[in-house]
């Protein structure tokens, strides 16, 4: 199975952002999206809007961005279409939020979008997807072969754990607090071709595995390959999908930075020939589930000896490499904001702060998402409000 892989000149840049649409009285989710969809779509070719998109369930709007070269024109367009969103909503009396989960909506709730693809999913994994009311934010970096993809997604598999607990803003789950500071990650886990990515060693052995699934019908096409860290061959890219829902856009922009400076960072070592590393299985699943569970408050596993290294120290060691690559890519000042994260504290700390002490109905957690819709509204955590 041949399969074209569109190469990109450079580290170009896209992120894709999954909200949450909920009631502001109640804090719930409602299933609205295609309703306004359809409203803020009006004044394009085709009635569509080229970046505001349905998602599996209604109470889901995603947002991306076009083909960027920096972290800043990725926000400046993020910005844009997410007013013409909060434009067409507020009206209506709802609100927005970004994280790996609601606090306390149930998804046997919510409705399935009216788009092919998603009616197969649900009648194909039936339990598996409909229990999908999960959100994340999705980083595409370009490179410039299909080798290179393979070789650099490989490598970046061993940062997943960086990511996650960086990102966790999922630790309730209906109503009840899992212990976990990314339940999104274990729920998406469920699905047979999600988590973390099957060992490829190059483009035709990633080629011969997509064409083993669509013949075995196991997928109908490399879209439904929903790796934590994939090659994209129509947008010439390595995407990053391990990631929770994050709050803020100045939060999602340090992701980005850390994202797109890493896969530059590993490009130009491939360049150098430095063969990139490649991790032990056993070693990232236990690394991702220490995030998953723990978050930054974890030690991961560094070397098969066992040896540890606590998570705040790993990602601090890291972004300390990638200044000067950050520098060149003109994201220096978005790559610090990793440690301000560090600083303040990830969503799932803030949110579990903000949860009353004694949960009795899942309503009790509408205080979490009060505070997930302020914080996106102000983009208040890293930076005062109406400030960068």
């Amino acid at each position: 199975m041949h399969i074209d892989f569109n190469s990109s000149a450079g580290p170009s840049l896209g992120i894709e952002v999954e909200l949450e649409v909920v009631d502001r009285a109640t804090g719930a989710l409602v299933s609205v999206a295609s309703e306004v969809l359809a409203e803020i779509g009006a004044a394009h070719p085709g009635g569509e809007h080229p970046k505001a998109k349905n998602e599996l369930f209604e109470c889901t709007i995603e947002i991306i961005t076009g083909v960027c070269t920096t972290v800043a024109e990725a926000r400046a367009d993020l910005e844009a279409t997410l007013a013409e969103v909060r434009a067409a909503i507020e009206p209506r009396g709802l609100a927005l939020l970004c994280s790996g989960t609601h606090p306390f909506s149930s998804w046997a709730d919510q409705q399935v979008s009216p788009n092919p693809r998603y009616v197969r999913l649900v009648e194909e994994m039936q339990w598996m997807a409909k229990r999908l009311q999960i959100f994340g934010v999705h980083v595409h970096v370009g490179v410039r072969s299909p080798e290179k993809a393979v070789a650099i997604a490989n490598a970046l598999a061993g940062y997943i754990p960086h990511f996650l607990a960086l990102s966790a803003s999922s630790p309730f789950w209906e109503g009840r607090d899992t212990g976990l500071a990314s339940s999104r990650s274990k729920v998406f886990e469920g699905l047979p071709t999600a988590g973390l990515p099957a060992p490829i060693d190059s483009w035709s052995d990633f080629e011969q595995f997509m064409e083993t699934l669509v013949s075995s019908a196991a997928i109908s096409s490399v879209r439904e390959v929903w790796w934590d860290i994939r090659p994209h061959p129509d947008f010439g890219t390595v995407e990053l999908r391990m990631c929770d829902g994050i709050p803020t856009l100045s939060e999602i922009c340090a992701i980005a930075a850390l994202a797109q400076s890493l896969v530059a960072r590993l490009d130009a070592l491939d360049d150098r020939g430095y063969t990139l590393p490649r991790h032990r299985e056993w070693i990232l699943r236990q690394n991702k589930w220490r995030a998953g569970r723990h978050g930054l408050d974890t030690d991961l596993i560094v070397d098969e000896q066992g040896h540890l290294e606590p998570a705040r120290s790993a990602i601090i060691d890291l972004v300390e490499e990638l200044v000067p690559t950050a520098r060149r890519l003109e994201c220096a000042g978005e790559l610090e904001s990793v440690g301000k994260i560090l600083e303040i504290g990830p969503s799932y700390q803030r949110q579990r702060r903000a949860a009353p002490s004694t949960i009795t109905a899942p309503s009790d957690l509408k205080p979490v998402v009060d505070l997930l819709v302020h914080e996106l509204e102000t983009d208040g955590v890293l930076h005062p409000a109406g400030q960068r």
